[in-house]
């Protein structure tokens, strides 16, 4: 096990009622938290034997930090458990984000192999599995650990948190639809589409009005499991508060988290040839109007969650990091943007002015 402390060395808050006490405790408490987590991450990764495993894992850490960094908001909420579910985060964005460019950046496009290293997000989320070899059909193997000190990390997390059991199901679920797109996504382009779209269609009998790309892009996100965690470090978890933050982060928080992700990227996955989600739309003019749609319904469903401002001020997080990238202005996205935010309102712009600031100092 880790040698972290398992506190904080001071007692916090169970929750912030305000936007602005919600940013400022994530910026100038949280991140620096996140960033000595992240060195620890790294010191790991410098151990694994494998020079490819080597170098996804570090590279995974320097060209993904931002994952931790955004996903760490959601320990902000939870009180006295804010410290082990940074941990959690931080750990388990880890793993994502390393099999990411495992899938992605090695050559391979073997779907067996894919699922198979996938296997360690269900092991990190569930303490009493059976350990596997997450290597066993991937063509590098020995990372010395570094795969198996993240899993173990999580699961040493999740115990500690007081209502886990109860909203386990909800957050496997929302990892096997993860880990399910992963795989399809990353496997050969000629059959990639056609086994996505399959896979999405059956689901969207659940989810009216919502396309197969919005779908793909949804389950593509952590925010929902995230969001899970903080209710998971309470005592008294209820049924309908889960449902309730269920419903509005799936599809639509997590849908507009990733199509913001792809709205940025498309002019470098265009010139790449990589898969983006928003180049399933008619048009600019189709895609901005289905952003747009999420924008909306994402704020909408924000005020019916346990914690409604703490889940716009996400919302508005989500537009204020994105649209604030440098590839916005640099791939003429600018217009775009604009109407994305206007759509959010002026809370949207203010947490985009501090945007300039988080980049700066924690995120180069």
């Amino acid at each position: 096990m880790l040698e972290i402390a398992d506190t904080m060395p001071t007692a916090l808050p169970v929750r912030y009622r305000t936007r602005s006490g919600i940013l400022s405790h994530y910026i100038f408490k949280t991140l620096p938290q996140v960033k000595k987590l992240l060195q620890h991450w790294e010191i790991q990764a410098h151990q694994c034997k494998d020079p490819e495993l080597r170098k996804q894992a570090l590279a995974s850490l320097h060209t993904k930090a931002f994952h931790c960094h955004g996903g760490a908001v959601y320990a902000v909420n939870c009180g006295p458990k804010e410290y082990i579910t940074l941990r959690l985060i931080v750990a388990y964005q880890t793993i994502c984000d390393y099999l990411d460019n495992l899938c992605d950046r090695v050559g391979s496009t073997d779907g067996t192999a894919f699922e198979q290293l996938h296997r360690s997000l269900f092991d990190a989320l569930t303490p009493d599995s059976s350990i596997t070899d997450y290597y066993l059909y991937y063509p590098h193997k020995d990372d010395s650990g570094y795969l198996l000190q993240l899993v173990n990390e999580c699961r040493h997390c999740v115990q500690q948190l007081p209502s886990y059991a109860e909203v386990y199901p909800d957050i496997i679920k929302l990892a096997r639809w993860y880990t399910d797109l992963q795989v399809k996504k990353h496997l050969h382009w000629d059959q990639r589409e056609q086994v996505l779209q399959a896979w999405c269609y059956e689901h969207l009998n659940s989810y009216p009005g919502i396309w197969w790309q919005e779908f793909a892009a949804a389950s593509g996100s952590t925010l929902a499991i995230f969001a899970l965690f903080i209710l998971a470090t309470h005592k008294s978890g209820s049924a309908r508060a889960k449902n309730r933050i269920i419903q509005a982060y799936f599809p639509w928080i997590c849908g507009l988290h990733i199509l913001l992700d792809y709205f940025i990227d498309q002019e470098e996955d265009r010139q790449g040839g990589d898969l983006n989600f928003t180049f399933y739309y008619r048009d600019e003019l189709q895609t901005i109007k289905r952003l747009s749609l999420f924008v909306k319904n994402s704020l909408l469903a924000a005020a019916s969650t346990p914690l409604p401002v703490f889940d716009k001020t996400i919302v508005h997080g989500l537009l204020a990091m994105y649209l604030s990238d440098r590839k916005v202005d640099k791939y003429g996205l600018r217009p775009q943007a604009e109407h994305l935010m206007d759509q959010a309102g002026t809370g949207a712009k203010r947490v985009y002015r501090i945007c300039y600031l988080v980049r700066k100092v924690y995120l180069g």
